[in-house]
């Protein structure tokens, strides 16, 4: 199977090492939980026969590992094993690396697992089989390489001049984007706008809309991250209350798809940049 990591950002386990280099921590065949999460569906049942699908919720999802760690004694085995214990001990990423390099992880926390029998999954010396269950509150497997698109600036992708269906001033630019959203779940976007500007606008392919009224001068950047629903400016302030009541952040949809960014006051240092991270429902 491909590389497997397991930890935190600053110390992650490589469990292929005794695949390897013949000593370390290794993930057996029979890992559980890279296809598809489960989902709950609600269904409306009325007086006739039959019912009537309402909606239904991605849950989390859990990961078992078996996994060997193979020590050269039995001082090497216990410090193996406390680094383990110490990896899982709070939140922790696990992440699938592919062969183009491309870096599938996804966050989660131990729910279970670890255990073994003295004698049969370990004598103490230089082998240790458990398993090691993990669940992830958010099911999906994000991508480390962001996908992006810009217009205004220094780009190759110019505010358009005109558009049939809206009416364009002077000092406004409205630009096209085109989303290709390579990966199979709804993705993110997070928006920074480089001033200066105001009145900042982004509706989706499907209409919904995003609206920032607030004003930015000259170099000054706002950043509206669609996934934690933050809106905060270079300085770090918080510029959440300047949206509309009652803001849509839209997700990016699977495939090509084409939204549209307004802008008002800018000039030729303006820009819009929009940037997602593919998410996938499974991994192989």
């Amino acid at each position: 199977m491909p590389k497997l990591l397991l930890g935190s950002e600053t110390d992650a386990l490589d469990l292929n090492e005794v695949e390897d280099k013949g000593l370390g921590y290794q993930a057996k065949a029979g890992v559980t939980g890279f296809g598809l999460p489960p989902v709950s569906a609600q269904w409306l049942e009325g007086a006739g026969d039959g019912a009537t699908f309402r909606r239904r919720r991605v849950l989390p999802r859990d990961i078992d590992i078996p996994l060997e760690i193979l020590a050269r004694d039995r001082q090497h085995l216990q410090e193996l094993t406390d680094r383990l214990a110490l990896a899982l001990a709070g939140k922790l990423t696990l992440t699938l690396l592919d062969d183009d390099g491309t870096r599938w992880t996804i966050n989660g926390h131990r729910i279970g697992g670890g255990e073994y029998a003295y004698g049969v999954d370990t004598s103490g010396e230089r082998e240790f089989e458990t398993v090691i269950t993990i669940r992830a509150g958010d099911p999906y497997w994000t991508s480390s390489e962001d996908q992006s698109r810009t217009i205004g600036g220094a780009v190759a992708v110019p505010w358009l001049a005109s558009m049939s269906s809206m009416p364009v001033s002077a000092s406004q630019a409205i630009g096209e984007i085109q989303l290709d959203n390579r990966g199979t779940a709804e993705a993110y976007p997070l928006w920074e706008i480089t001033g200066p500007g105001r009145a900042f606008l982004a509706v989706s392919p499907d209409g919904d809309r995003l609206a920032w009224n607030g004003a930015l001068a000259a170099g000054e950047r706002l950043t509206i991250d669609t996934r934690k629903g933050t809106v905060v400016d270079q300085a770090g302030a918080n510029r959440y209350a300047e949206l509309d009541t009652a803001p849509r952040f839209w997700t990016v949809r699977p495939g090509l798809s084409t939204a549209t960014a307004v802008l008002v006051g800018i000039d030729g240092t303006s820009k819009i940049t929009v940037s997602w991270r593919p998410r996938k429902w499974m991994v192989v």
